[in-house]
């Protein structure tokens, strides 16, 4: 992930709706959750939750798919692990141990990263 793509992502994320909206649909996993759903969960109106959808996946960090009558969204985990890694990749002054800790964090345990 270059500079650009990771300033469009964090402007993405820096609002709390879309924030929250990546967060469920990280924990719904390649599934995903259709909008209206998601519109539910979050407690705003559809409409609200179309805007900020398109503006997750104009930043590449969800995809859409069509089931049915529903138009389903799922997070876009390479492009999440993009950011990650645009974030870390000069850890620490070349001093990788002081990093480990957040990289060896088992996101993906039952239980673990699910704060609401």
């Amino acid at each position: 992930m270059d500079e650009r793509q990771a300033l469009i992502a964090f402007g993405a994320l820096s609002q709390e709706t879309r924030l929250r909206l990546l967060r469920l649909l990280v924990v719904a996993g390649p599934d995903g959750i259709a909008a209206g759903s998601l519109a539910e969960q979050v407690e705003v109106s559809p409409s609200n939750v179309s805007f900020h959808l398109k503006e997750l996946e104009r930043a590449g960090l969800v995809s859409t798919r069509r089931d049915a009558r529903s138009i389903v969204y799922s997070a876009e985990y390479e492009a999440l692990s993009g950011l990650i890694r645009f974030l870390m990749e000069d850890c620490c002054s070349g001093r990788p141990e002081i990093c480990a800790p957040a990289l060896a964090s088992p996101c993906c345990q039952p239980g673990e990263g699910t704060r609401q």
